[in-house]
C-alpha cells in the first residue's frame, strides 16, 4: 500500500467528532463536486465518491440531435383570432 510520503496523491488528515459522528476535513486538492457523497466500505477501506449529478433540462436539450422531419403547419387549421367570440 502506498504511503503518504511516497505518493503525492495521498494526504494524512485528522479525524474529529461532530456530535455523534466521526468526520474529516477534505483537503482542497481532493474537493468533490456537489453537496453529497456516497460512502461505502471495500476491503477494509472507506470509499468516498461524488453522487452522480442529475442532468438539467438545458443540458439534456442541448444534447439532443436535431430532427430531420418538418413539423406540420398546424396554424392553417386554426380559426383566425378575429373570428373568436367570447
Amino acid at each position: 500500500m502506498p504511503s503518504a510520503e511516497t505518493n503525492p496523491e495521498t494526504k494524512i488528515v485528522s479525524l474529529f467528532r461532530n456530535g455523534r459522528n466521526q468526520a474529516l476535513r477534505v483537503p482542497r486538492a481532493f474537493v468533490l463536486p456537489g453537496k453529497e457523497v456516497m460512502v461505502h466500505r471495500e476491503a477494509g477501506r472507506l470509499i468516498i465518491e461524488p453522487v452522480p449529478q442529475k442532468a438539467g433540462l438545458l443540458s439534456v436539450l442541448a444534447g439532443l440531435k436535431p430532427l430531420k422531419e418538418e413539423f406540420p403547419n398546424v396554424d392553417a387549421a386554426l380559426m383566425p383570432l378575429d373570428d373568436i367570440q367570447l
